[in-house]
């Protein structure tokens, strides 16, 4: 009864939202309407959501760079739901460049959260921490619990890629901290999700199921659909693990009439994918072949490769089963073909194990070893290690078949250190428990639910009595009111000193850290491995000239950069004289094969002005790495320093090969957002400090052709004493 009527009010909502949309007569707000009911679809009909994606990208042209964000992170996000990896990880990366265009925490969160997610599922770790680290900063900054939550655990995930436990159990429990906090069911029921897949990988079952059991009440609690179907299959799939056939058979089938509700036909394969791992361990072959080729069906027009690569596999699996070898080694082969195209190392161990076994069937045992002994080493360096002690079985028995006694005894000790046939007894029995409970409970949830109904219009009658009886006591209240407002008053005024203090006290945190961060950047590692390789050239040529030229001008670059790097502010003098060192060492290693110019007006030099050590070096480096100066003919690059209605002006301008062709390259992407996510922090700490408007703006030096850089930085302009005085 209370499902019905969720349904009516989900119809009823969705048809307003048409409605609206419909009458709307102003173009923006018109847009918007169509994004909202785009966010409707996408938690009660991903197959709508996907089409009305389309046309919202098509109309966003119109309009400014924040509804071409929304439209297109959007986009991003239908992709991701329907395991379009490929698709999603093109859009993520394109909104990039709207970091520069939108000034915004909003955006520089979403896009960072989903870049660290981006360079954690390739496997890129560090990468991903940084991205990762900076989204929670920004999350913190905002004070908001869900965005905390939520970074939190992808931090957890990206520590359990690299079997880094105790780690991303931490990060994990911070996620379901802050979900508490954030009062929001669905938060807390995907931070309880993250630690359940944590669990998952490292073997812990009996654990794994009891987060997800929360993590389905939950969902039901707030009828989260999509949320419901795949907690329903992934408690399925631990069920399945455990050899508890029934209840696995019911969660999968389960799982799959929630996402026929909400059309999201991904889910719906995944269902039936597991659906035929059940029918499979039943020896139930027809019904899980055609379990499996619909999977197929629906998986193939939405991309997901790893959902296809699952389906493949299973069906290699049953043909393994029914001894037909060469169906089988085609569909694992085709599996590794998806499972290669997104990467996915533990999957790919997974299918080198089952291809093991369908040559160890057909007595074909040294391939089958080969196989074997290469899923090994992969989950040795990516995925569940847990997993490993599968394998050691297999192994046992082809040495068993092979007649090598001592090898198939010392394999099957390996296999036993990994497996106690009690635990697992242990866990299957705790799971069971756990099941029931969980199903008693939903019992006891549609009584209560009808006792409260009653309870409910008890209240309301009593309340309205009561009603009459508090209003004398409201009159009295207004004077304690009056106090309290006050008392108030005083504790605001205690607590923004207080605030006022820690602002500052993380303020001077940070200029540390980033002095560190700066100190590291300009110590570019393949910067001195590059000038040492150029010395030792010069070496081996017997040039003196140029090589002492060379190394003269070095060490007194690292001098510079390992004096002044720790300082607030040096003279404009001293960092002109160290880019000169700069680009003169670079120029030597290019040999001669650009220019550069570097000019300060009269005015700054002879105030004395200071300025935050090395702030352009990170954007000249990029000129001239990404900007591939050297290869340009008559590349030049030049900086300029001047004094503009009270602020330094600092102008860094190349011809080079431009943004959109270096765009090309993603590390040079990421290394661009990070030098300029740096620089963006120095800056707003320095307006925090001298509460002024400086800024950092990026744009092409030729327009027409979308060649060269131009680099405009806004800072407080300050002056220092007379260095001679």
């Amino acid at each position: 009864m209370l499902g019905a009527a969720f349904s009516f009010s989900q119809k009823s909502h969705e048809s307003q939202l048409i409605k609206s949309y419909r009458a709307e007569q102003n173009p923006k707000t018109k847009f918007l309407r169509l994004l909202a009911l785009g966010e409707y679809y996408k938690s009660n009909n991903i197959y709508r959501a996907d089409s009305i994606q389309k046309v919202i990208l098509k109309k966003s042209r119109n309009f400014d760079d924040s509804l071409r964000f929304n439209a297109l992170f959007f986009s991003a996000e239908i992709a991701f739901i329907q395991g379009d990896n490929q698709e999603y990880f093109r859009k993520i990366l394109a909104c990039q460049p709207f970091l520069n265009q939108l000034n915004s925490d909003e955006v520089l969160f979403k896009v960072y959260r989903h870049l660290g997610y981006y360079h954690s599922t390739l496997l890129e770790i560090e990468t991903a921490d940084f991205y990762l680290k900076y989204a929670l900063k920004i999350a913190e900054r905002s004070r908001s619990n869900i965005k905390i939550s939520e970074v939190n655990g992808y931090i957890a995930m990206n520590f359990m890629q690299v079997n880094q436990k105790d780690s991303a159990l931490f990060y994990s429990n911070k996620a379901i901290s802050f979900g508490r906090r954030s009062a929001n069911k669905t938060t807390l029921a995907i931070a309880f999700n993250t630690q359940a897949q944590i669990y998952d990988f490292f073997g812990q079952v009996e654990l794994s199921v009891a987060k997800n059991l929360i993590s389905l009440r939950l969902a039901e609690t707030v009828q989260n659909t999509y949320l419901m179907a795949k907690f329903s299959r992934e408690i399925g799939q631990e069920q399945t693990l455990i050899l508890n056939l029934d209840d696995a058979a019911g969660y999968f089938n389960r799982s799959f009439k929630y996402a026929e509700k909400i059309v999201d036909r991904r889910q719906m394969a995944l269902s039936l994918t597991s659906l035929a791992k059940v029918q499979l361990e039943r020896n139930q072959y027809l019904l899980a072949q055609e379990n499996a080729n619909q999977a197929i069906d629906y998986l193939s027009p939405l991309n997901d490769f790893n959902g296809l690569g699952e389906s493949h596999n299973v069906l290699g699996m049953i043909y393994k089963e029914q001894k037909k070898y060469d169906l089988a080694s085609t569909n694992l082969n085709t599996a590794l073909v998806y499972y290669e195209s997104s990467n996915n190392r533990e999957k790919i161990a997974g299918v080198y194990h089952n291809v093991g076994t369908v040559f160890q069937k057909q007595k074909k045992y040294r391939i089958a070893l080969n196989y074997l002994n290469r899923s090994i080493e992969i989950r040795e360096k990516f995925g569940a290690q847990n997993q490993i002690y599968r394998t050691y079985r297999v192994i046992a028995e082809v040495y068993r078949e092979t007649n090598d006694t001592k090898k198939s005894l010392e394999y099957m000790e390996l296999y036993l250190n990994y497996v106690d046939s009690n635990t697992t007894l242990q866990a299957a029995t705790k799971i069971a428990e756990l099941s029931e409970s969980y199903r008693s409970e939903q019992r006891e949830r549609i009584i209560t639910s009808q006792a409260d109904s009653i309870e409910r219009a008890s209240q309301e009658r009593y309340l309205a009595q009561t009603e009459l009886e508090n209003s004398q006591l409201r009159n009295n209240l207004q004077a304690y009111i009056i106090i309290a407002f006050l008392i108030i008053i005083v504790l605001a005024g205690v607590i923004l000193f207080y605030r006022w203090k820690q602002t500052k006290t993380n303020q001077e945190r940070k200029e540390a850290e980033m002095s560190q961060t700066l100190l590291r950047t300009q110590m570019n590692p393949h910067f001195v491995f590059n000038a040492m390789s150029v010395i030792q050239s010069y070496i081996y040529e017997n040039d003196i000239a140029n090589s002492t030229k060379f190394l003269v001008n070095f060490s007194r670059l690292m001098r510079l950069i390992l004096e002044n790097s720790p300082k607030e502010f040096i003279p404009i003098r001293t960092e002109i004289e160290i880019l000169n060192k700069y680009l003169e060492t670079q120029k030597l290693r290019f040999e001669d094969r650009f220019q550069f110019y570097i000019e300060a007006e009269a005015e700054v030099l002879d105030e004395f002005s200071i300025i935050p050590p090395m702030i352009t070096q990170p954007f000249i480096e990029n000129s001239i790495e990404h900007g591939q100066l050297h290869t340009i003919e008559g590349g030049f690059i030049k900086i300029s320093f001047a004094k503009v209605n009270g602020m330094l002006t600092i102008t860094i301008e190349d011809n080079g090969i431009g943004r959109k062709a270096s765009r090309i390259n993603k590390k040079s992407s990421a290394h661009k957002s990070m030098a300029m996510a740096i620089t963006r922090e120095r800056i707003d700490n320095l307006n925090k400090k001298y509460r002024t408007e400086g800024y950092m703006r990026v744009e092409d030096y030729d327009s027409e052709t979308q060649t060269g850089t131009k680099v405009l930085i806004a800072l407080p302009y300050t002056v220092g004493a007379n260095p001679q005085n």
